[in-house]
């Protein structure tokens, strides 16, 4: 697949029968009686919080580090944390080192749980982009294989599982809301959605702040941006301005991209934790905050939304579950209970 310009739907079946060894296969997709009562219509909940790296992530990671050369010796990668776990995961399974280069803006808890996975965790700079020099001079100059976090055809079919698994347990559904970051989740799954369905409306929803697919969608190219501190911190990071394959299939699937403030994905965390019984990040919480805030125009027939990661910092989503206050960077989130 690394040396195909494009993608297939037989890309995506073939990650289906690849990664069931390592990344949990129909993950339950459960309705959310809540959000449900607050559109009218159907909302269920898709839970890749379940996989075992608690993320969607290993689904991407497991195809491909299993389609990597016989011959390979280690892997490396830049991530905001679910990524590199998912690596390090895939990489233990196959019995490959693993190098996790990350900026200082990933939660401490996400470093620990890759460390914990016995992957080498690098912090290197202030950026996404920064951390990426890094994983690149490591595939340049030590042979490693390098990994994208979204810009891989190989961890683009694994993600676009999640699509098949979506019809198939729900062949009625008329709504997909995708967290949007670097498109590998929400390019995959948008092109397997809309090749099997092509009625379907498939919505990418990203942060207001630092949202880099966003801003190149609207440009027309891929565009850098400023990284900033967010909830959502696992949708943060560029695209990459060379961007080959995630930003083509945002462009020609997703049917829209909405945004949500930071505010708003606080009261989703409250509202998944006191309503739905979970505990999930920032960046699996926008769907929800969409929903919220009725951002997403009303369409009869059932909504999906994914819950992408359980990976948050305790202590921010303690905070956040008791309505304190949370800071990001030189901005205060001001927290109140959650209202029902």
């Amino acid at each position: 697949m690394s040396h195909r310009a494009t993608l297939a739907l037989a890309d995506i079946l073939a990650a289906r029968r690849r990664i069931a060894g390592i990344a949990t296969r129909d993950t339950p997709l459960p309705p959310s009686p809540f959000l449900s009562r607050l559109t009218g219509d159907d909302v269920l909940l898709k839970l890749e919080i379940g996989q075992a790296s608690g993320a969607f992530k290993l689904r991407g990671a497991a195809n491909a580090v299993l389609t990597l050369p016989d011959d390979a010796t280690g892997v490396t990668c830049c991530s905001t944390g679910n990524h590199g776990r998912a690596v390090g995961y895939a990489a233990r399974a196959r019995g490959l080192r693993a190098v996790i280069c990350m900026s200082k803006l990933v939660p401490e808890a996400k470093i620990a749980g890759i460390r914990a996975l016995g992957a080498e965790a690098r912090i290197i700079g202030a950026s996404q982009d920064e951390a990426q020099v890094e994983s690149r001079r490591l595939a340049d100059e030590e042979g490693f294989c390098e990994i994208s976090p979204f810009d891989d055809l190989a961890v683009i079919a694994g993600q676009g599982t999640i699509g098949l698994e979506l019809l198939q347990q729900r062949p009625d559904l008329e709504t997909v809301l995708i967290p949007l970051s670097g498109g590998g989740l929400a390019g995959g799954i948008a092109f397997a959605l809309k090749t099997i369905k092509p009625s379907i409306r498939v919505i990418g929803i990203t942060m207001e702040r630092g949202a880099a697919m966003h801003a190149s969608l609207a440009a027309g190219e891929p565009v850098a941006v400023t990284e900033v501190a967010s909830l959502a911190d696992s949708l943060g990071g560029g695209i990459g301005l060379e961007n080959r394959h995630s930003f083509a299939l945002c462009r020609d699937h997703l049917d829209d991209v909405v945004l949500v403030t930071e505010e708003e994905i606080y009261r989703a965390m409250q509202a998944h934790y006191f309503e739905d019984r979970l505990v999930c990040e920032g960046a699996s919480a926008v769907g929800a905050a969409a929903l919220m805030a009725s951002k997403i125009a009303s369409r009869p027939g059932p909504t999906a939304t994914l819950i992408t990661g359980r990976n948050v910092d305790m202590q921010i989503f303690t905070d956040i579950v008791c309505g304190r206050d949370v800071a990001l960077g030189d901005t205060i989130i001001k927290g109140a209970p959650h209202a029902a």
